[in-house]
């Protein structure tokens, strides 16, 4: 291997057998690429792994490995199978070309050379290959941007929930349990077929943090009834119930200011929903079957879950095995049925 030009911005490999060959194209290509130059199969893969060209330049006639011999083995390569290769023969063969071209190759030059047509050539494998790189860096500058989003829609969720969470003294880490549980049930749904036209339309990062704000509106409750240890009278109860419209307002708050982000209509959905019933007794607005939204009824049944298996000052926590009974002898009444039935299926991976 011989670089025949300093470094520019792309990079060409040719090989060739024939010295006279590489000098001709040299002359014709380095004034605006690098350059590489191999004069054996083996090399050219050496040279090729090493330096990663942009383009190669590829002899198919040559002593030991041919050019068919070389393709084959660069495109078995992780490491170089993405780079274009250009055959370079003197054969007038349509079956040679079309054997070329049915393994990899993506287009032919003819010897011998016109420097014009080489030249063009070798420019629009190269316009397609800048064009692919900067549509890559284009999509990772994206996937980077959405990942710092949802870094900060997840904080921001993570704080408000908490929020609502530390004047919750019986809640604990209530929020993130419930969320897991969610995002385990959808996935056992998605799995089943389960509701899966909806889940499918849904981003489940999304799903998840927005989840976290489903007791939102316990900020606007007072710290002598949230807290109370003891049973709730029924008026007491009353105002607990007002938690759900209260996340509603409080999310809708939020979005008004210029937050109209996917999650924050997802979260007041959770908000507002999950203590909905199937049979149309819940709250806040006595929804009943699918009236109520997918959401709010498979967190309904995390959500309880969670507090079933969980302290309260007024009991201990339920066994996991008493949690599923419960749940189980609420189908059809509470909760979904067909949901239910998943959650029984999964609930063991809930311990």
């Amino acid at each position: 291997m011989d670089v025949m030009s300093e470094k520019k911005m792309n990079s060409v490999l040719v090989v060739d057998d024939e010295r006279s060959n590489i000098s001709t194209l040299r002359s014709i290509l380095s004034p605006d690429y690098t350059v590489y130059a191999s004069s054996d199969g083996e090399d050219a893969i050496e040279t090729a792994e090493e330096f990663l060209p942009d383009l190669i330049l590829l002899d198919i006639i040559m002593p030991g490995m041919d050019g068919y011999d070389v393709i084959t083995q660069l495109k078995a390569s992780d490491k170089t199978r993405h780079i274009p290769i250009v055959f370079i023969t003197g054969l007038n063969n349509t079956d040679a070309e079309e054997k070329g071209l049915a393994m990899g190759a993506a287009d032919y030059i003819q010897k011998p050379f016109n420097s014009v047509i080489v030249k063009l050539r070798v420019q629009n494998q190269i316009n397609l290959v800048n064009h692919t790189h900067m549509l890559y860096e284009r999509t990772v500058m994206l996937q980077q941007r959405t990942e710092r989003l949802l870094r900060l829609q997840n904080s921001m969720a993570s704080v408000l929930a908490s929020i609502a969470e530390n004047r919750d003294k019986l809640s604990g880490r209530h929020v993130e349990q419930v969320a897991e549980f969610t995002k385990t049930l959808l996935g056992a749904m998605l799995e089943r077929g389960l509701y899966s036209d909806e889940i499918n339309e849904w981003d489940f990062e999304i799903i998840v943090s927005s989840s976290f704000l489903h007791d939102i509106g316990k900020i606007a409750v007072s710290d002598s009834i949230l807290n109370k240890p003891g049973k709730l009278t029924t008026d007491e109860f009353e105002i607990i119930k007002t938690h759900a419209i209260e996340g509603e307002r409080i999310i809708d708050d939020i979005i008004a200011e210029g937050g109209d982000e996917d999650f924050l209509h997802k979260a007041k959905i959770f908000a507002g929903n999950h203590h909905e019933r199937w049979d149309g007794t819940g709250y806040p607005r006595g929804l009943k079957e699918t009236n109520i939204p997918l959401q709010g009824r498979v967190l309904a049944i995390a959500d309880v879950y969670e507090a079933l298996v969980s302290d309260r000052p007024y009991r201990s926590a339920f066994t996991h095995d008493k949690a599923v009974e419960i749940i189980r002898d609420s189908k059809g009444s509470h909760f979904d049925p067909q949901i239910v039935d998943v959650f029984l299926e999964i609930s063991g991976q809930l311990k």
